[in-house]
């Protein structure tokens, strides 16, 4: 059994109730406990700025996936939701990124493992620094601190 640590991102179709109905898909996935997770945030659109602003957040969860398996059904709760992708930073009903997996380092054409951007955005580590401050983020140090650090203009907690 690994800890693994998911950010959830929704700006269409009711984004607070898509990362909450997202987050009971992630824990009914077989094999997978959600163990906590991170307050909502919403968050200025980055990279497309002419949508809707998102709701962010992040969990954690006890697998007995592999890394790539618990990918692939992440992807398929995204295409469950009806995820479209139709272009980079394209407004979505979902979006499931699997940001690390305790004791992983991995580099495959299918998967990198810590997320290789995970530490540069405040719509991440905002909610990680929140659910877990401690947590070691690769070789950038831990959450709270690399979120200290980062322009936090446009991500606000939600209540």
């Amino acid at each position: 059994m690994n800890r693994a640590v998911i950010a959830l991102g929704s700006n269409l179709e009711n984004p607070v109730q898509q990362v909450e109905a997202a987050l009971a898909a992630i824990a009914a996935l077989p094999g997978v406990s959600l163990l906590r997770r991170s307050a909502c945030y919403q968050t200025a659109p980055v990279g497309y700025a002419d949508q809707p602003d998102f709701i962010n957040a992040v969990c954690e969860v006890q697998t007995s996936l592999s890394p790539e398996a618990l990918l692939t059904a992440l992807l398929e709760v995204e295409q469950a939701f009806g995820r479209v992708r139709t272009f980079r930073n394209a407004p979505r009903v979902l979006d499931l990124d699997l940001l690390l997996v305790e004791g992983v380092v991995l580099d495959t054409d299918f998967l990198t493992l810590p997320h290789p951007r995970m530490h540069e955005r405040a719509f991440v580590m905002l909610p990680l620094a929140d659910m877990a401050a401690d947590m070691q983020v690769g070789n950038h140090g831990a959450a709270a601190d690399i979120a200290a650090g980062l322009d936090a203009a446009g991500v606000k907690r939600l209540a």
